[in-house]
């Protein structure tokens, strides 16, 4: 199997529509929601989704309400994994419940559709439980796609 460029990874997502729904949930909350895509890489998602969550500084959130979606497009695959802090509010169900809402689309390619609205579902939670503390609230982490 041939790894696949940055460009081309980066076109499986409409990053302007991505961003948007990042900055939409983050509007409601104190909480960081961030996107990281991988080439192709044979074994387990989890344990490099961990790593990346480590790399990109997830857990340095003041409330660790820090949710990173790792996405693998060319193994259809992905890993949705919230901080301490937001999976004591919402527990496994909810993280259940998302990937299986967010598999359907991800099976038939639809990467961005399955994105936004797994971004939005998050970004509900976080609202009710870390809200938007208003002017001094500050984006503790950038918007923008990570890609390795």
């Amino acid at each position: 199997m041939a790894w696949i460029s940055q460009r081309k990874l980066l076109k499986t997502i409409d990053d302007d529509l991505v961003r948007g729904a990042i900055r939409a949930a983050e509007q409601r909350t104190s909480g960081e929601i961030r996107v990281s895509l991988s080439r192709f890489f044979w074994g387990p998602i989890e344990p490099v989704a961990r790593r990346s969550f480590k790399r990109m500084k997830m857990e340095g959130t003041k409330d660790r309400n820090g949710i990173l979606f790792f996405v693998v497009p060319s193994r259809r695959r992905f890993f949705v994994l919230g901080d301490e802090g937001i999976h004591a509010k919402v527990g496994l169900d909810f993280w259940t419940a998302l990937a299986a809402a967010m598999s359907g689309r991800f099976k038939k390619g639809e990467f961005t559709e399955g994105l936004v609205e797994g971004i939005d579902a998050c970004g509900e939670r976080l609202a009710a439980h870390f809200p938007n503390a208003g002017p001094e609230d500050v984006n503790e982490l950038p918007d923008e796609i990570d890609v390795r």
